[in-house]
């Protein structure tokens, strides 16, 4: 029998050490494929290696270790089991109400050696009882789309944009933005006729938007929902946008597929 293998993602090398010889006392059969200590970097090699289980830290460089996961669950071949998920987290309501509701495990720092044997005893589980044929990808990407829409109550929303243009700053109403996309260290504010640049993260801007007027799409594109106007399906079974107003076609992720259930 293949042993299991696991994949860490943690930024701090001591604390991934830890884990990494807690879990050498707890699972003796499995073996850790690769520590890595940004968010980029875990999808990559989780691709590449393609592990039974994933130990995630929740806050990493560039992205955190849920954003990680959605990436990877929308890249994900269809057809191979998808890693069981354990997020590592410092203690924080909403991040453990969340995993709990969503029957999803996570590791509090430091790693304490009871909390991690349960864990591992709930991860040998679900993978004991998967048949198969059963990927786990539905039912990851369930549980992502719940946990990344959990998290401190909204903001009121956002009227006005404030983006720098030169040495001046032009006020953009939201009623105007079609588009907010993710691009490097900015955020890319797109109307009909223009394009702004402001640096706050798009998960920082999400709480300030009403969720019924713009729906994320992606891991990185937000969009107005009544400027959409056509979706279509590639070869690939892949779902595109089309928006009135702007020439591009947006990509829709597997997370974010289910708004457009006619499809």
């Amino acid at each position: 029998m293949t042993p299991p293998t696991a994949l860490i993602a943690e930024d701090e090398p001591l604390l991934a050490q830890a884990l990494q010889a807690e879990l050498a006392r707890a699972w003796p059969t499995l073996q850790v494929l690769a520590t890595v200590g940004d968010g980029a970097s875990a999808v990559a090699q989780a691709l590449a290696r393609q592990p039974d289980v994933l130990f995630f830290d929740i806050r990493m460089p560039g992205i955190g270790g849920l954003e990680a996961a959605a990436a990877l669950a929308d890249a994900w071949p269809a057809d191979r089991p998808f890693p069981a998920l354990v997020f590592v987290t410092a203690y924080d309501q909403y991040a453990v109400q969340a995993f709990e509701a969503q029957a999803v495990d996570y590791v509090l720092k430091p790693v304490q050696p009871a909390r991690l044997e349960r864990t591992v005893e709930r991860v040998q589980a679900l993978l004991a009882r998967r048949s198969p044929a059963e990927t786990g990808l539905d039912a990851a990407v369930q549980q992502l789309r719940q946990l990344l829409a959990a998290g401190p109550p909204a903001a009121a929303p956002l009227k006005v944009i404030q983006a720098g243009v030169g040495s001046s700053i032009r006020m953009v109403p939201v009623d105007e933005v079609l588009v907010f996309e993710a691009a490097d260290k900015y955020l890319r504010v797109l109307t009909a006729g223009h394009e702004h640049l402001i640096r706050t993260p798009l998960k920082e801007l999400l709480p300030q938007l009403d969720a019924q007027q713009f729906w994320q799409v992606h891991r990185g594109t937000v969009v107005r929902a009544d400027a959409i106007e056509a979706v279509t399906r590639d070869d690939a079974g892949k779902l595109h946008l089309q928006l009135r107003g702007r020439p591009e076609r947006w990509p829709v992720s597997r997370l974010y597929a289910h708004r457009f259930k006619a499809m």
